[in-house]
């Protein structure tokens, strides 16, 4: 009889603390996600009422994200860890939505005008962007991995940090450790921090010289900007639509439309990555051992998935269900509720014990950048040249938006090319680097392969552009 009595008191502590678990989840979620909230409230507070985040440029994501990552981190926070449910997990999930989002209901524009134009931004972009490998691979392999040892995957950092950003190390996070490498996305995280920095502050000394040599004009300073406008808000009366709502709200709401759309992206890019993995079971067991397929992220095979949505769109006559301006609010909207949790969550143990080579490795990225900003771009490029290399050197060093910012700083009317050519140029490159296929592929490629390979691969996809520029873009005469 003791014995049953005993068993009923375990399986009525059992069944508590079930109920419990489930009636504090949701509260959990709760928490979770009204931390989040206030601290990127908390990043655009800093941003705006103070001159020097102000003058920076730094998202409030950034901001918010980083005063995260000092909260979290004040001993004793652990004991309020129901604010921080989940959190480390959201980058790897919202990454698949931004990416998604890339090319929903963007217009395939005629390149017939700036053909040439094109093809010189893409070369240009392709061997920044293959040489931040060769750099950082080659810095691994010669100096950082006998004298600190770092894993070989260490030199990959520089192009998933400073041209991927936050959110494609967010979609390699689990790449890093399923391949065994814990401390990947906490020096990923870091990498993205620095480069994006880098490209505000050298890309706006960079503009600030090449007004005062008159390369630029028209450039808006602080004083021809109203209040507002300083304090990042639009002024009232110019105040945009944050998008069209093409879907009558009677049948289905049109926020709710664009988000089955991604939704629709991100499940054709699960199944590539079903129908990859199982490809992968066909392979010569000398091949599948590798494991190669198993270990290519799902956020690259997304914006493929969203790519071919548009195409299948475009081709029935249907592009006008779906807005662009919807799409990146949703991405837009991803990517800071990303970049907050990830760089909240970044394990600070692991940079301190790389900062050596970390910095050495940065060090490296940074010269390779300023080396094509300043010494390749003028000879790839005509036309526009010094707006369309802001667009460029923004990109490789703090992702696309960084570029955009550096562009509006120099062209806010939109007066050059130099927009239109980087954004034809971006439905080429984007699929393969910064986040594409190629980004995914290369780390478990180190892995598996070994650096030397990636390294010899890297180098002759520069060698191959370069041959390019030389054959088909040279300037004549």
């Amino acid at each position: 009889m003791q014995e049953q009595i005993s068993s009923a008191r375990v399986e009525l502590n059992v069944a508590r603390a079930a109920i419990f678990g489930i009636l504090r989840a949701p509260m959990n979620a709760i928490q979770s996600f009204c931390a989040l909230s206030a601290f990127l409230i908390l990043g655009k507070a800093l941003r705006t009422f103070t001159p020097f985040f102000r003058a920076l440029y730094l998202p409030a994501s950034v901001i918010g994200g980083l005063v995260a990552l000092a909260v979290v981190n004040i001993p004793g926070a652990e004991e309020h860890a129901s604010w921080f449910t989940g959190w480390s997990a959201l980058p790897g999930f919202l990454i698949n939505i931004v990416f998604a989002s890339l090319f929903i209901g963007q217009k395939f524009p005629s390149m017939a005008k700036y053909r040439r134009a094109v093809a010189e931004q893409l070369c240009f972009g392709q061997i920044m962007a293959w040489g931040m490998y060769v750099a950082g691979i080659g810095a691994t392999m010669l100096a950082l991995g006998p004298v600190f040892g770092v894993p070989a995957e260490f030199g990959t950092l520089l192009e998933i940090g400073f041209e991927g950003g936050h959110g494609t190390v967010g979609g390699m996070a689990g790449v890093f450790e399923n391949l065994g490498w814990e401390a990947g996305p906490a020096l990923g995280y870091t990498t993205a921090t620095v480069g994006m920095l880098v490209g505000i502050i050298a890309g706006m000394a960079m503009v600030n010289r090449a007004v005062r040599k008159g390369v630029v004009a028209g450039m808006r300073s602080d004083e021809d900007m109203s209040n507002a406008e300083q304090h990042g808000f639009y002024p009232i009366s110019e105040q945009p639509p944050a998008g069209r709502q093409t879907v009558l709200s009677a049948s289905i709401d049109s926020l709710a439309w664009h988000v089955s759309m991604i939704g629709a992206a991100i499940g054709a890019g699960w199944l590539m990555h079903k129908g990859m993995v199982l490809a992968g079971g066909l392979l010569p067991e000398n091949v599948r051992r590798l494991g190669i397929m198993e270990s290519i992220p799902l956020f690259p095979l997304c914006m493929v998935g969203g790519l071919l949505l548009q195409w299948f769109l475009c081709a029935f006559g249907m592009e006008a269900i779906v807005d662009k301006g919807q799409m990146n609010r949703i991405g837009g909207a991803a990517l800071d509720f990303l970049v907050v949790s990830a760089l909240a969550t970044i394990k600070i143990s692991f940079v301190v014990q790389y900062w050596i080579p970390l910095a050495i490795l940065l060090a490296a990225g940074v010269a390779w950048a300023l080396f094509g900003a300043i010494f390749l771009a003028p000879r790839i490029m005509r036309g526009d040249v010094f707006q369309r290399t802001m667009c460029e050197f923004g990109q490789y060093t703090g992702v696309t938006a960084t570029g955009l910012l550096l562009l509006r700083t120099v062209d806010p009317d939109n007066k050059t090319s130099a927009r239109t050519v980087f954004g034809a140029k971006q439905l080429l490159h984007e699929p393969v680097m910064g986040g594409g296929v190629w980004t995914a592929m290369a780390v478990p490629l180190v892995v598996k392969l070994g650096p030397g390979t990636v390294l010899a691969i890297s180098s002759a996809a520069v060698l191959l552009w370069v041959a390019f520029w030389l054959v088909f873009l040279r300037r004549r005469g």
